[in-house]
Formats: structure tokens, C-alpha cells, sequence
């Protein structure tokens, strides 16, 4: 259902994994060269698994226990994104600056996002389990 929040939550997610990847260096070589996504198919695959996940926890809307689920399971794919831009930001020769690439950043508004999403579905479910309990 679009006019819940959390869909719009998870739509600016999927947006952000899915698209902003594509656009945005997450890194410079060498050469002074901007190193996009697109060019290494394991974080390509990580920021489209991520989108994939928050598409398809919008079409759960029904189910928002399996769609919170899904959401804390995107937050760790997430999580272990950002875990690999920072193994790589300190063991790549000329890493350490952080400001080379605004693409590192990417899993962390992702993850900001996908917190207030499964925020709001929390939120939902409990006020349907408290109508449930005046039935």
C-alpha cells in the first residue's frame, strides 16, 4: 500500500542501493580514475540484492511480520557492505581518505532508511495486535 510510510521508506532504499550505485564512485584508483560499482560484480551484486530485498518487502505489506523480517535481514546485507568498504578504505594502498568516493556512503543512508521503515512496520504491527485484543 503506496500511502504507507514505510513504503515510501523502502522505495527511497531501494532507490538509493539501486540506482545511486550505478551514478556515484565509491572510490578512486591509482590513476585518480572514480571506481564505480559497476565495475566489481560482488558490490554490484550486494547493492541490487539489497534493492531486490526492499521491493520486495513493499509488495508484502500484507505479511509485516515476514516484511520486518526481511527488512533487519537488508540492514545486515547492508551492514556487511559498508563492512567491506571499510576493510578495503584500510588495506588498499591510498585508502585511507575517506572523502575519495561518496559511494561509501551509500549503505548508510540505505540503512538509515530501512531503520525507519521497519520502525513504522513495528508500529503498524502493534496497533493491529491492540485491536486485536479489544476484539
Amino acid at each position: 500500500m503506496i500511502q504507507r510510510i514505510q513504503t515510501i521508506y523502502l522505495l527511497l532504499a531501494a532507490v538509493v542501493s539501486g540506482v545511486l550505485c550505478i551514478y556515484l564512485p565509491y572510490g578512486l584508483d591509482q590513476n585518480a580514475t572514480p571506481l564505480y560499482a559497476c565495475g566489481k560484480p560482488f558490490l554490484l551484486g550486494l547493492f541490487m540484492g539489497s534493492a531486490v530485498l526492499s521491493v520486495i518487502s513493499i509488495f508484502l505489506f500484507k505479511n509485516r511480520k515476514l516484511q520486518f523480517v526481511l527488512g533487519r535481514i537488508n540492514i545486515l546485507l547492508n551492514f556487511i557492505l559498508l563492512g567491506v568498504f571499510v576493510y578495503w578504505s584500510l588495506t588498499l594502498p591510498g585508502g585511507s581518505d575517506p572523502m575519495k568516493g561518496i559511494g561509501k556512503f551509500i549503505p548508510v543512508i540505505s540503512i538509515v532508511l530501512l531503520v525507519m521503515a521497519n520502525k513504522a512496520i513495528k508500529k503498524d504491527e502493534d496497533l493491529v495486535k491492540s485491536v486485536d485484543r479489544l476484539r
